[in-house]
């Protein structure tokens, strides 16, 4: 193993020729959080909207929809998101489209698995710095606004995912109730129970331990300890 940062990211891999992605998987997957493979560029899409990984790999070529349309996509739902490309030599003329999309850097095949582990091991840290660590064995990933109890993904709409991304950006403050209104809801006349129905659906959802009501004042967020975010 490269170091334990790595073992806070989560890989998924897009590549429709399934004993490259074994091979792959077998090679560096053990180095990861987890390490999930797509067969194709629809069910990439599928499987980044579901488990929300820290970093893409993905084949160009690939039935259904290329890696190339599916990176804007997933550019789209994540403009941060870190994308490698794995290409072919005679794929190279494409690459210059995967620059435009913003993809982070690219392989040509064949290609060693440990120079696309270094690659990774290189940028896991500003990846791992992404996430903080809360109460009640949650982490909340700041650049995919994601949360996860004992790294299981936990659902949440955008609105309880934007009142977390809230707490976080004040989490040394108590953030009341107006401003919550006015972050959440910016064009609604919200009414208090009808926030204090959303901050119980939330707590249903996660724990009643990790948002902290201030009688009389508003909310914050509970963390293991003070100023818990990852530093490695």
């Amino acid at each position: 193993m490269k170091n334990r940062v790595l073992k806070q990211i989560k890989v998924l891999l897009v590549e429709d020729e399934e004993n490259i992605a074994r091979l792959l998987k077998d090679a560096i997957g053990d180095n990861f959080l987890s390490f999930i493979i797509a067969k194709d560029g629809e069910d990439g899409l599928d499987m980044f909207i579901k488990y929300s990984p820290d970093i893409v790999i993905t084949d160009i070529n690939m039935p259904s929809l290329n890696g190339l349309d599916m990176s804007k996509k997933l550019k789209d739902i994540n403009p941060t998101i870190p994308i490698i490309i794995l290409s072919a030599f005679s794929e190279k003329e494409k690459l210059f489209s995967a620059i435009d999309i913003g993809v982070t850097k690219y392989f040509l095949k064949p290609f060693d698995p440990e120079e696309l582990l270094d690659y990774i091991d290189s940028i896991s840290e500003s990846i791992a710095s992404k996430m903080v660590t809360l109460s009640e064995g949650f982490v909340f990933n700041k650049g995919t606004n994601s949360l996860y109890k004992n790294d299981r993904f936990v659902s949440l709409s955008k609105k309880e995912s934007a009142f977390f991304a809230l707490l976080l950006e004040n989490k040394n403050s108590v953030i009341n109730d107006e401003n919550i209104k006015i972050s959440l809801w910016p064009r609604e006349d919200v009414s208090d129970e009808r926030l204090r129905t959303f901050i119980r659906r939330v707590r249903a959802k996660t724990s009643k331990k990790l948002i902290n009501n201030v009688k009389g004042i508003g909310y914050q967020i509970y963390f293991t300890n003070v100023n818990s975010i990852y530093n490695f």
